[in-house]
């Protein structure tokens, strides 16, 4: 996935999903290990630089105000399954897989897993870090890896149409400030959480957007989204 590609999407005001595919039979196998071996050679400073790209880019999509997607066709397997992880939707075929593999290799999953144990919870999260497994699609959904298992002929028609269902049901200003609102309230206290929330309740009905939707739900008008 190219940063700058995905920067581009997360700066665009008129997106509002976005959804990652793999080019191939591949989600994605993570960094190219000839590219990780380059690196052995570098200063601590230099490594910490390269790390740092790719802890920025998790960052960004955890932040997003858009909602992300991840459609899954084959391997997910060490980066490529943490991408897959920050998404909030995640759609396989049953062939798929997933594994954060880097303990196989003397590597370490160090970034995404600050993000999974606040998906899945810190059990799970080491079942599977400290284990190197690899699962099927199915043991993924269990885990709460990954949300559906649809077959390979109909997962890209579905992917089109949930995100496009989320666009015509959803008013675009509260889609993305509840997004933004489940990645601000992690890292708080409950009290403090709760005191955001309330803030950001209390902002958003003020909002013209809000104004107008639930005069037009009251008024048994046309939608918000979709004139319907």
């Amino acid at each position: 996935v190219s940063q700058s590609r995905y920067t581009h999407f997360y700066q665009e005001p008129d997106c509002r999903i976005i959804v990652f595919s793999g080019h191939g039979p591949a989600f994605s196998a993570g960094a190219d290990l000839a590219y990780l071996q380059s690196l052995q050679n570098n200063s601590l400073e230099d490594n910490l630089t390269d790390s740092k790209a790719l802890m920025e880019l998790y960052r960004m999509m955890y932040d997003s105000p858009k909602v992300l997607i991840a459609r899954v066709e084959g391997p997910a397997l060490a980066g490529g399954c943490g991408l897959a992880t920050l998404c909030d939707y995640c759609f396989a075929v049953p062939a798929a897989t997933f594994g954060y593999t880097e303990v196989r290799i003397g590597f370490i999953p160090a970034l995404v897993s600050v993000f999974l144990v606040r998906k899945i919870g810190d059990a799970r999260a080491r079942e599977l870090l400290l284990s190197g497994d690899i699962l099927d699609a199915r043991e993924a959904l269990r885990y709460g890896l990954i949300s559906f298992v649809v077959p390979a002929d109909e997962i890209e028609q579905t992917v089109d149409s949930f995100a496009r269902n989320i666009v015509a049901r959803c008013a675009p200003h509260s889609l993305a400030a509840t997004r933004k609102l489940l990645a601000e309230v992690q890292d708080l206290s409950l009290d403090d959480a709760l005191q955001l929330a309330a803030r950001r309740n209390a902002e958003i009905r003020s909002s013209e957007e809000c104004r107008r939707g639930i005069r037009l739900f009251l008024n048994k008008e046309p939608s918000i989204v979709t004139g319907k």
